[in-house]
């Protein structure tokens, strides 16, 4: 089992690294997130679904630990978790599907219900 809330804090503490080194980069890379994920025609529950989709798709254990996180927040069950990773599992073939393995432990560990 991977340590996904370990992985989540080292995201975090890179992030602060990253604001601490150049305040201006940081600030931009979240007001890009915050516009790409704000609700709209889709909620914001929804985009971080897809954004974890993606996550998974791109093999990055880190996407997968923070959206799945977020997503939780927002209110995503597991089974909704669960099944946005399924279509990266389709899109990506069996590497996405191994992937998956981080969103069972970071539904795990992060309480979805």
């Amino acid at each position: 089992m991977a340590d996904m809330k370990q992985t989540l804090d080292d995201f975090m503490k890179t992030m602060k690294q990253i604001g601490e080194t150049d305040k201006d980069y940081s600030d931009a890379f979240k007001s890009f997130i915050q516009q790409a994920e704000k609700p709209g025609a889709l909620s914001t529950k929804i985009k971080i679904l897809i954004s974890l989709a993606l996550g998974v798709k791109a093999q990055c254990p880190y996407c997968i630990a923070v959206h799945t996180y977020n997503a939780i927040k927002e209110g995503a069950t597991r089974q909704e978790i669960m099944e946005a990773a399924f279509v990266a599992g389709f899109m990506g073939g069996g590497p996405s599907i191994a992937y998956i393995r981080y969103v069972i432990d970071s539904c795990d560990q992060f309480n979805a219900k």
